[in-house]
């Protein structure tokens, strides 16, 4: 099977059926993606394919053959952190920081379809991504953050 990650073209020998994020962690070695609950419940395993954020505990790995999968560490590089990324240093969100490279993706795919989301599109958009922690207020400063910077560009 050929997958696309990060901008990288990559074949593997895995099931069609086998959950994304176990291609992405175990057979490719994306370690930002992160196992949360299994069932698409949490948020933790959120990346983008072809732009939609997604949960790839419960995304067949045959799902992202052909499309392009983006990961935590594929949205921003060190010398140029994307503008969630920013944010989140800026609001210092993260606590235990768990959950939060699927915040993030989330975020950034919520930022690519609404710019100047209210604070009801952040909360729905971000209400299945769980935070244990409760950086909720936190989260959605930055996203509104992120949300002004982008406007910038």
């Amino acid at each position: 099977m050929k997958l696309t990650v990060d901008g990288t073209a990559h074949e593997v020998d895995v099931e069609e059926d086998m959950p994304l994020l176990w291609v992405l962690r175990d057979e490719l070695g994306y370690k930002g993606v992160k196992y949360g609950c299994g069932v698409a419940q949490c948020g933790a395993c959120t990346v983008h394919l072809d732009g939609v954020a997604v949960r790839s505990c419960q995304t067949w790995a045959a799902d992202a053959e052909g499309a392009e999968v983006t990961t935590i560490e594929g949205l921003g590089t060190p010398d140029a952190l994307h503008a969630v990324q920013e944010a989140w240093i800026t609001h210092q969100v993260a606590q235990c920081g768990y959950c939060q490279a699927g915040q993030m993706m989330q975020a950034a795919a919520l930022l690519a379809e609404t710019p100047a989301p209210t604070d009801a599109d952040i909360d729905e958009a971000m209400s299945g991504n769980l935070c244990r922690c409760g950086t909720y207020p936190r989260i959605r400063a930055a996203v509104k953050t992120a949300a002004a910077n982008l406007s910038e560009v």
